[in-house]
């Protein structure tokens, strides 16, 4: 399979506009960030850098705000000190233009899929496209079929509604939508939440499969050791409102933070292994 096939440009954005800027090896990094609701602080300073073409695994206790970081990130949730770049751009001073183009380099796969229950599977995966691009009808459908055949669903599926599709078929369709676009960066949530486990080392190959493939950068917030110990390149744990630390797996065995040791060698994990 090729790395990517080349899409038509929306007409209001420029080339110069989309052209990248000289970017390093981090994908995303992440300096200083605060965010709270209220008085409730959730994150404070925190920092994290993601490397481009890794699977970084993000980990951490229920509560202490792993999805809130996505969701900052993604600019669902605002932040109040910090910055972050995405692709060596600074989200909170790019204009208009330049965070659309942006967006069109990242795809999202929330929790529960988050598929719009009124559309067929093919109609949400062209979401995105009808959103960013200007195709015809025909090119649309071509390359919802494209995105169906990548996430291994069968063409029938295209026609379905979410309600008729089962929790495995629904977590791919909602891949496939994040595809649509051909992003460089992909940001997961809970991928394998809710699958049996075959289900979830099939979902789990796929994304690796991806990621070698298209050469995608994949941030994964994620409770499956199984998926930390299979796929991800490295792991980074959130705690007391910052990453408490980062590394490999060997790295996260080592690591002597009671939260960390108890997370990776605790009853718990020693019985999966």
């Amino acid at each position: 399979m090729t790395r990517k096939m080349s899409l038509t440009q929306p007409e209001d954005i420029s080339e110069e506009a989309i052209a990248p800027n000289v970017e390093t090896e981090n994908v995303l990094s992440v300096r200083g960030v605060t965010v709270g609701f209220g008085d409730k602080i959730i994150l404070q300073d925190l920092d994290l850098d993601v490397r481009r073409g890794e699977v970084l695994g993000f980990v951490g206790g229920s509560g202490t705000g792993k999805s809130v970081l996505m969701r900052t990130i993604l600019g669902l949730t605002p932040k109040r000190n910090g910055t972050i770049k995405v692709f060596g751009h600074d989200l909170s001073t790019a204009n208009a233009q330049e965070r659309k183009s942006i967006e069109r380099r990242w795809g999202v796969l929330f929790q529960q899929g988050a598929l719009f229950s009124s559309l067929t599977v093919k109609q949400n995966i062209q979401v995105p496209m009808r959103e960013y691009l200007k195709l015809s009808p025909e090119l649309m459908d071509e390359l919802a079929t494209l995105k169906l055949e990548l996430v291994g669903l069968p063409q029938d599926a295209a026609d379905k509604l979410p309600s008729e599709l089962s929790g495995g078929m629904v977590k791919r369709a909602s891949l496939a939508r994040a595809l649509a676009l051909d992003p460089d960066l992909v940001f997961l949530d809970e991928p394998t939440s809710g699958l049996d486990p075959i289900g979830a080392a099939a979902f789990d190959s796929l994304i690796e499969n991806l990621s070698s493939t298209l050469g995608l950068t994949v941030y994964m917030v994620t409770h499956d050791l199984d998926s930390l110990h299979s796929i991800c390149n490295r792991i980074a744990v959130l705690g007391k409102k910052r990453v408490l630390a980062i590394g490999t797996m060997d790295d996260m065995m080592k690591n002597d933070d009671p939260w960390i040791k108890e997370y990776f060698r605790g009853e718990r994990a020693l019985r999966r292994a």
